[in-house]
């Protein structure tokens, strides 16, 4: 009997474990399963600075909340490289709110979020930067991210936001291989050139078309103008050129 009784307390567990692990099923449908799907990946790397005064603060506000509600990234890294993980890269963190990048929103749920440890007033220290290149590397190998798609928060959110600011080395982390950065060597900008359509291609929501263009001068130029400056146009249609260039994503 007491075996029959084992026997039955096992079994009941294995339902009740079953029950827990299943798929969220809709009751208003009948569920006929598919095999064609996958979980939700990220597509993007969306780089922020903290503006806060050290790792250990910052890391308090990214697990609880500040005075805008509650906040997070996948990743924060402190100034003096060590890397800490707060959200799993499957999961959907709180880090880019309201934002826009090549046509998508809701950049949260389609992208990484990484917080560097910095006051937004500072250069970024070279622990730092080495730390976040070696993040970087790993992410886009192992989740198939466009190594191009690495940009700031200011970038997708260029009405509210300014980080990683223009201390950060945009055009180191491109030489590494992440995030688009103009070339030397440009070819001449055609009669006709649309600069504003290429901001547009490059990925910037022209809602705002002055937010916009300040936040691109912030990335490729390490300024925040709202006016269009000598040079802008090759800058652009090097960027453009090197879009065109890039292999066409599959599995997307």
């Amino acid at each position: 009997m007491r075996a029959l009784q084992r026997i039955a307390a096992v079994l009941c567990l294995l339902v009740v474990s079953a029950c827990a692990t299943a798929p969220p099923r809709n009751p208003l449908a009948d569920w006929h399963a598919s095999p064609n799907h996958e979980p939700r990946r990220a597509r993007m790397i969306v780089i922020h600075h903290t503006a806060m005064r050290s790792a250990e603060g910052a890391l308090l506000v990214l697990q609880t909340r500040n005075s805008g509600g509650r906040v997070s990234a996948h990743y924060l890294i402190g100034e003096d490289g060590r890397r800490y993980q707060l959200v799993a890269e499957q999961e959907r963190a709180w880090h880019a709110g309201s934002s826009r990048w090549a046509g998508m929103d809701d950049i949260n749920s389609i992208s990484i979020g990484i917080e560097l440890d910095n006051d937004g007033n500072e250069p970024f220290s070279d622990a730092q930067i080495e730390s976040l290149l070696v993040l970087l590397a790993d992410l886009t190998d192992r989740l198939g991210i466009q190594p191009h798609l690495v940009v700031g928060h200011g970038d997708v959110a260029p009405t509210k936001k300014d980080d990683p600011s223009v201390h950060f080395p945009w055009q180191r982390v491109a030489q590494a291989g992440y995030g688009l950065w103009p070339r030397e060597l440009r070819a001449p900008v055609p009669a006709g050139f649309d600069a504003w359509a290429a901001l547009r291609l490059v990925g910037y929501d022209l809602r705002d078309p002055e937010a916009a263009l300040a936040a691109f001068h912030r990335h490729f130029r390490g300024r925040e103008d709202r006016e269009w400056l000598e040079g802008d146009a090759e800058l652009l249609y090097d960027l453009q050129l090197q879009l065109m260039e890039l292999p066409s994503a599959s599995g997307t």
